[in-house]
Order: C-alpha cells, then sequence, then structure tokens
C-alpha cells in the first residue's frame, strides 16, 4: 500500500489553491483539485465533494519558523507554535478554511 492522497476539505478551492501553492494536476471546477506534493497528491475537496470533516496532513518542511511565517501571510493561523519535539521541530496551524496541518522538520 502506498499513500494515494491527502484529502483535505475546503470552503473555496480557488483560494486553497492559492493558499497551499502547489502545481495543479488536475481540476474539476468548484468541486475538486490535485495537486502535486512531490510523491504525494494533495486532494482539495470543495463543498460539493466533501466527504470528510477534517484531514491533519503532516508536510516535511526545512525551516519550520520560516514556513510558518510564510503561511501565516497567506492567511494562516498558528495552533501551536515552533516547538522541538524528541526527534524533529513541529509546528501546528490552520488554513483559511479551517483545517489543521503539521509542519515538521526533522533534528
Amino acid at each position: 500500500m502506498k499513500l494515494g492522497n491527502v484529502l483535505i476539505p475546503v470552503a473555496d478551492l480557488d483560494e486553497a489553491i492559492a493558499f497551499y501553492g502547489l502545481p495543479v494536476k488536475f481540476r474539476d471546477g468548484d468541486r475538486f483539485a490535485a495537486l502535486d506534493g512531490g510523491g504525494v497528491t494533495v486532494a482539495l475537496a470543495g463543498p460539493a465533494e466533501q466527504v470528510t470533516d477534517s484531514a491533519a496532513p503532516s508536510y516535511k518542511v526545512d525551516d519550520v519558523p520560516a514556513t510558518v511565517d510564510r503561511m501565516t501571510a497567506r492567511g494562516a493561523e498558528v495552533v501551536r507554535a515552533p516547538e522541538a519535539g524528541p526527534h524533529e521541530t513541529r509546528a501546528v496551524l490552520r488554513d483559511p478554511s479551517g483545517n489543521v496541518f503539521v509542519l515538521y522538520s526533522p533534528l
């Protein structure tokens, strides 16, 4: 088995595509968009295609604090500020549609 995609329900597809900033692989109007996450497809589901209330994907990044700054500039809300755990630095944010996601970088 392998991860086929990370499904994320969003309120506004255009806003979500701009927020995540990943290349669009496929789009079906305001219903659905598949974004190229570099080995994992990030599937954005507009209101008509939502089959789940929430998702919490984790994104590996080079610099957690710098990425938090970029994402908050795009409208993200910090749920937990960057902190060092036993194996990684991590932060938890909420996107403009209210979905929680994690940024992490190995120590």
